[in-house]
């Protein structure tokens, strides 16, 4: 089986900084893109920025100049630094990977549990 793990949300004033963490482990033969979506109750689940194996990004137009999503290809593991924080970031942060497992032909989709992010005062 394959899991991704997150860790590094919480609660954060206005103007400040988190950053989070996602790990990928398991029976992995290969990941194509990692990276971030967000959602909030009532609200589709929107895409916050991913980035390829080749290190090629994108970004939300919301996020874009405040967060920064970075890869560690060794340890399977894909970063969001979050700056400038603002209320409207609330969410619930999801990691998404595109792998190819060594149980399933081709490359899929997996999804962690997500982490709670808060922006107040």
């Amino acid at each position: 089986q394959v899991q991704l793990a997150e860790s590094g949300g919480g609660l954060v004033q206005p103007g400040g900084s988190l950053r989070l963490s996602c790990a990928a482990s398991g029976n992995i033969v290969s990941i194509n893109a990692m990276g971030w979506y967000r959602q909030t109750p009532g609200k589709q689940r929107e895409l916050v920025a991913v980035i390829t194996s080749g290190g090629s990004t994108n970004y939300a137009d919301s996020v874009k100049g405040r967060f920064t999503i970075s890869r560690d290809n060794a340890k399977n593991t894909v970063y969001l630094q979050m700056d400038s924080l603002k209320p409207e970031d609330t969410a619930v942060y999801y990691c998404h990977a595109v792998l190819m497992p060594t149980y399933r032909l081709g490359s899929h989709d997996y999804w962690g549990q997500g982490t709670q992010v808060t922006v107040s005062s």
